[in-house]
């Protein structure tokens, strides 16, 4: 079977351990490197490529609607929302560290770092919440693969750098950082996670499917549905936790949606019941909603519209 991927060395190393792992369960694979749009275009802020929504993606659905490869790897963060019916998630993996890491130039944390420091990311929502814990930051976009974010830091183009925690594990880099707080940096939706994509019906939908870690999948799903009617994603500064308490009879669960400025945001951080999570889940999407998060998304929305009709330089949320 042929298995699509981005080219970074990120998504080949999640791809090889996908490899590796349907190997075990008997299955060849080969792997097909894919560019997308979203590694066409580094030249600008992720949100301003195709919209932000699904930049790493729609090119590996359009391959694989046209057979030329049988399954998709993903970081699960990237997917969109709303996904073809034709082409089903066949499998999550189990989750990796969900949580953001801050590594600064010279090891200092963030309460310690002076003011003016300049903070590197390419998330609108890494950038509102930095905004919101340490207003007198300055944050300037940072677009590239990991390594390539770890050289500007290392040549001191930024004081510090925010990146996905499990990116630095998947890569098997033991590189010193802070783990950042969920209370206050609640992670991007299914950050963490790899999903496996495969066309509906298919030997490779079968073969896939028995990767598929449950506990990840309820936790990713219950995020989806917390930020489902925001219209939220890359595109808006939105962040969905859902955790699984070690007896799994609740799921803890934490969703923001913040202004751009980090000036403002609304949150809902509660327990809720693993028996009808997903329903209460809804529940809290549409008080998200009620709490004036659906506003801010759309306010978001229009000043990145407003800013990518302008100039090349008014990216500096």
């Amino acid at each position: 079977m042929i298995i699509g991927t981005r080219g970074s060395q990120l998504a080949l190393a999640q791809t090889r351990n996908v490899a590796n792992l349907l190997k075990e369960q008997g299955v060849e694979t080969s792997i097909k490197i894919i560019k997308t749009s979203g590694d066409r275009f580094t030249d600008r802020p992720l949100h301003a490529v195709s919209g932000g929504v699904g930049a790493f993606v729609r090119e590996l659905d359009d391959v694989m609607l046209a057979g030329e490869i049988d399954i998709a790897v993903h970081s699960m963060k990237d997917m969109p929302t709303i996904r073809p019916q034709t082409l089903p998630t066949a499998a999550v993996l189990k989750r990796d560290t969900p949580f953001d890491v801050l590594i600064t130039y010279d090891g200092t944390p963030l309460d310690e770092l002076p003011e003016q420091s300049i903070i590197g990311t390419s998330s609108l929502r890494r950038t509102a919440q930095i905004k919101r814990y340490r207003p007198d930051l300055i944050t300037q976009d940072l677009r590239g693969n990991i390594d390539t974010r770890l050289r500007k830091l290392k040549e001191g183009q930024y004081d510090g750098i925010l990146l996905a925690k499990a990116g630095l594990e998947r890569m098997g880099w033991e590189i010193e950082g802070e783990i950042l707080s969920p209370d206050f940096f609640c992670p991007s939706p299914n950050q963490g996670t790899v999903a496996i994509v495969t066309r509906a019906g298919t030997e490779a939908e079968a073969a896939v499917s028995m990767l598929d870690h449950t506990e990840s999948r309820i936790a990713t799903e219950i995020e989806r549905i917390l930020i489902s009617e925001l219209g939220g994603g890359c595109t808006t500064p939105v962040g969905s936790y859902a955790e699984i308490t070690p007896d799994k009879t609740e799921i803890h669960v934490r969703a923001e949606v913040l202004s751009l400025d980090g000036g403002e945001a609304v949150r809902i951080d509660e327990f809720i019941p693993m028996r009808g999570g997903i329903e209460k889940a809804r529940e809290l999407g549409h008080r998200l909603v009620e709490m004036g998060g659906r506003r801010l998304a759309e306010e978001a929305l229009l000043q990145i519209s407003r800013n990518a009709s302008g100039s090349e330089n008014s990216y500096d949320y």
